[in-house]
């Protein structure tokens, strides 16, 4: 009895440990088959277009709806916090770093991983349970080449651009509530012109690439070893989205680590 009790403490601890073993491995393969494979024919051109269309120009209402309210709830609370200690001076400066080098980003790579990167997983999901990928290989169609690679090259391209656009609107969110807490729109441009540099938009930009190939590689992940039919598609669809916003997060610091070290 306490032999079977041991076995099956040590099966809890271990199920989880091997898991996430089997996730960084096919990962990790995943990303070498794209490597390998970026530049041999056939080049899905047109496949490649209309993910950027879908990841770049759909997400631009969402990314900057959020945006521009997370930059007006930064700017409601620092407008009256700054005020008490007389230094309003500083709002356009803290709001425009903040957004710049964290808040725009990150908050473009969460909008692409639960608008985007579900609907990857999704879609190669319910191509998995139908065989449709296997119906690519019969007929020579590499998966990589057909599925992977077009999202993944559209989502690094496309999460810079995202990224900056959040950054605009959220600052943008910022200096109007500002100035309805009391705060010139000469003395916040002012601030945020003297204290944000170029550098801190292109470092908050650097930092959207790495989120855009993570959200794709999870999402083609989940969605090709997806199994059980509508059920596992449902299943894949969840975890490419839960996965990819924590990573996101892991990722984010591991990077402002080391550019802010």
């Amino acid at each position: 009895m306490a032999t079977n009790g041991a076995t099956r403490t040590l099966a809890a601890i271990g199920s989880p440990v091997i898991a996430l073993f089997e996730f960084v491995g096919e990962v990790f393969l995943i990303l070498v088959s794209v490597v390998r494979r970026i530049v041999t024919r056939p080049v899905e051109w047109k496949e490649t277009i209309d993910q950027m269309a879908f990841i770049g120009a759909s997400s631009v209402p969402i990314v900057a709806l959020t945006a521009f309210f997370a930059g007006a709830v930064l700017s409601l609370y620092l407008s009256q916090f700054l005020a008490d200690y007389g230094a309003t001076t500083f709002v356009g400066a803290t709001i425009g770093l903040t957004i710049t080098r964290e808040i725009g980003p990150v908050l473009a790579g969460l909008m692409v991983a639960a608008r985007c990167g579900s609907a990857m997983a999704a879609q190669i999901g319910t191509m998995a349970v139908t065989e449709q990928i296997d119906a690519l290989r019969m007929l020579s169609v590499h998966p990589t080449n057909y599925l992977v690679i077009p999202r993944t090259v559209a989502a690094v391209l496309m999460l810079p651009i995202l990224a900056l656009i959040a950054m605009w609107s959220g600052i943008f969110g910022g200096y109007l509530i500002a100035m309805t807490r009391g705060v010139s729109g000469g003395t916040f441009m002012n601030s945020l012109i003297q204290f944000t540099k170029p550098e801190d938009v292109i470092s908050g930009m650097t930092k959207a690439p790495f989120f855009g190939l993570m959200i794709a590689l999870v999402a083609c992940q989940q969605g090709l070893r997806t199994k059980n039919g509508a059920v596992g598609v449902g299943r894949s669809t969840t975890n490419a989205v839960v996965i990819s916003m924590v990573l996101v997060y892991v990722v984010d610091y591991v990077l402002a680590s080391v550019m802010y070290r």
